[in-house]
């Protein structure tokens, strides 16, 4: 079988992941590959699925959760493109949304989004969808636009701003151009959502039975299934529905919708004082409603009223409701239903209904029995738990990392840990002294990742006047400026020294490089385990019926992942050196410890500075 392969020289262990793609391909198997970073998992299996692609009239469907991975999979292509001469079209998508060119639209939620969209074209109010045609045929300005994007692979961002200059809809001319192309660069909800999916295949004129599905940074996807199929009601979305009811007329609805409010604090008395959440079933909430309203009938009478909100300003609430009351009589397996109480900051109640779905399979398989998937990430493993989660049959390959060991330092400092029954002050001083001393002994940056923001501002009380390094903050929900402003600043530091205290599911535990010298070490304080309520227990529960290791499945292993991907900022090239340091004394139990890659040596250690000090040290 032919391969593209972008680059002069093809390393070894590139080659068996090439090899192992092409037999997958070959005999029309699914593979699962836990490849870590520089092995070039994008350029193996591109060159290899677009040879076979461009042979076999198939699409490849390259699908990421990362931004950079879109311009990492173009800057692939292109180079494939002129190096064999070969015509490539590639369509890129990123959310329609983040596409759309009305100002400020990106304030809407997703789904009111494409609630308004739908309305404005249908209605003929949305100037750059009119300019696609000129009397019902396709107009001068789209087929100009659609003739460059043939010259070479556009990323999104240069489709956007080409249709900018040319007042037109840059999603739908991404649309026609992937008619024509070999390759859809999209996001996970792309693929995942079968609306969205299936809407895409049918106006790209593609069928999901001649697809191969890339999916990039494969180990996100069962949360991001899980919360594609969750919904939820809450207290505060009710209020605002009501007021927004009340202005344009609805009397009558908003009494409705004041009524699911009666319901839910008519609810709230199953949960106890000293508790925040109770399990609540689906006939509890559908017959209260029934009690009073017909279900059926409710969700009708909302819908229409939730679309002229919509129409007139662009966000609705009681959109939101429609939606949930549609999921809401969904099935029960697979799922559990939860009703939590909170408080605002002004001490007001606020009740939050979830739907939440625990099994990603549900999303995954019908994609598996359709279309060929790839499911990659640097760290996919043990791929057999993947395989379980995704609920398909697949090939399992695991790579060892390409770089050499010796520029890597994996450490174990037992004697602390973040478990919650030993929190307290003297044991985050213990852990602010340990991080302290060993950010003191590095010679350039570091980054100390937690498990919790409140775990940030409870060490960091006895780290800061122990640090000698100019000391940066993550706080939640930062912007992406935010975000980039603060790696930018980090980066300046890397001769001095700095070190950035950060989250591990926050913004910097994935998809940040800082090669070379830009960072030097990571540490890892404690574990960055769910919390215990309802839905984790539920969760473990249901994997302990359906694997008989619901522990493993749902709690352990999912902090485990978060850990090495926050593990894995560290080394990005074979050139890199740096120390890897886990402060918990819980990693040297073997219930976490079997989860750690078989090839890396880890030292287990309450002496890390002697050792960090030996091992920057050498050359």
């Amino acid at each position: 079988m032919d391969i593209f392969f972008p680059h002069d020289e093809i390393r070894n262990i590139q080659d068996d992941l090439i090899n192992d793609i092409i037999n997958a391909i070959k005999n029309n198997k699914n593979i699962l590959v836990h490849a870590p970073t520089g092995i070039g998992k994008t350029a193996a299996v591109l060159s290899t699925t677009v040879a076979y692609a461009i042979k076999n009239n198939r699409t490849i469907f390259f699908v990421t959760s990362r931004n950079t991975q879109h311009k990492i999979a173009i800057e692939t292509l292109n180079k494939i493109r002129e190096k064999f001469k070969i015509k490539i079209n590639a369509a890129d998508f990123i959310g329609k949304r983040w596409m759309c060119l009305i100002p400020n639209i990106t304030e809407l939620g997703t789904a009111e989004f494409y609630d308004f969209c739908h309305e404005n074209t249908e209605k003929g109010l949305c100037e750059f969808y009119n300019n696609l045609k000129d009397h019902n045929k396709m107009s001068i300005r789209a087929k100009n636009v659609l003739e460059r994007l043939n010259e070479r692979v556009f990323s999104v961002n240069e489709v956007i701003d080409l249709c900018k200059a040319n007042n037109l809809c840059p999603h739908e001319i991404t649309m026609l151009h992937a008619q024509d192309s070999n390759i859809i660069i999209a996001d996970y909800y792309h693929v995942l959502s079968t609306s969205i999916r299936e809407s895409i295949l049918k106006r790209s004129k593609k069928e999901i039975k001649n697809a191969i599905i890339i999916f990039d940074e494969s180990h996100n996807l069962p949360s991001r299934c899980r919360e594609l199929l969750s919904s939820q009601l809450s207290t505060y979305v009710l209020e605002k529905s009501i007021k927004e009811l009340k202005s344009f007329g609805y009397s009558d609805l908003a009494e409705n919708v004041n009524m699911l409010n009666n319901i839910l604090l008519e609810l709230n008395k199953k949960i106890k004082i000293t508790e925040n959440e109770t399990l609540i079933s689906k006939e509890e909430f559908y017959n209260a409603v029934n009690n009073v309203a017909d279900y059926k009938e409710l969700v009708n009478l909302l819908t229409p009223a939730s679309e002229v909100i919509l129409e007139d300003k662009k966000r609705s609430f009681t959109k939101s409701i429609v939606h949930f009351l549609e999921k809401w009589p969904g099935p029960n397996e697979s799922f559990t239903r939860i009703l939590k109480r909170g408080f605002t900051k002004k001490g007001k109640i606020n009740l939050i209904l979830n739907y939440r779905c625990l099994d990603p399979s549900i999303v995954l398989k019908p994609i598996s029995d359709e279309a060929r998937v790839i499911a990659m990430s640097g760290t996919l493993s043990p791929t057999k738990i993947y395989k379980d989660l995704f609920g398909f049959d697949a090939d399992l390959k695991e790579y060892k990392d390409p770089f050499p060991k010796k520029n890597r330092l994996n450490l174990i400092i037992p004697g602390v840990t973040t478990k919650f029954t030993s929190r307290d002050n003297d044991m985050y001083k213990k852990i602010a002294e340990i991080s302290a001393g060993i950010v003191n002994a590095i010679k350039g940056n570091s980054i100390i990742f937690f498990p919790s923001y409140h775990l940030i501002d409870d060490v960091s009380r006895f780290f800061n006047p122990l640090c000698e390094r100019t000391t940066f903050f993550e706080r939640p929900k930062l912007s992406k400026t935010d975000k980039e402003d603060i790696i930018e600043n980090f980066k300046k530091y890397k001769d001095k020294g700095a070190v950035l205290l950060a989250c591990a599911s926050g913004s910097f535990g994935e998809g940040i490089d800082l090669p070379g010298d830009y960072l030097k070490a990571v540490l890892i304080v404690g574990l960055p385990l769910a919390k215990p309520d309802l839905e984790m227990k539920e969760t473990i529960k249901y994997y302990d019926e359906k694997f008989g290791n619901g522990w493993d499945y749902g709690y352990t292993f999912p902090a485990l992942t978060k850990c090495f991907q926050n593990a894995g900022r560290c080394i990005r090239s074979e050139t890199d050196r740096g120390a890897i340091v886990f402060l918990d004394s819980r990693y040297c139990l073997s219930m976490y410890k079997k989860f750690f890659p078989s090839d890396w040596e880890i030292t287990t250690t309450k002496d890390p500075i002697k050792l960090i000090n030996e091992f920057f040290d050498k050359n």
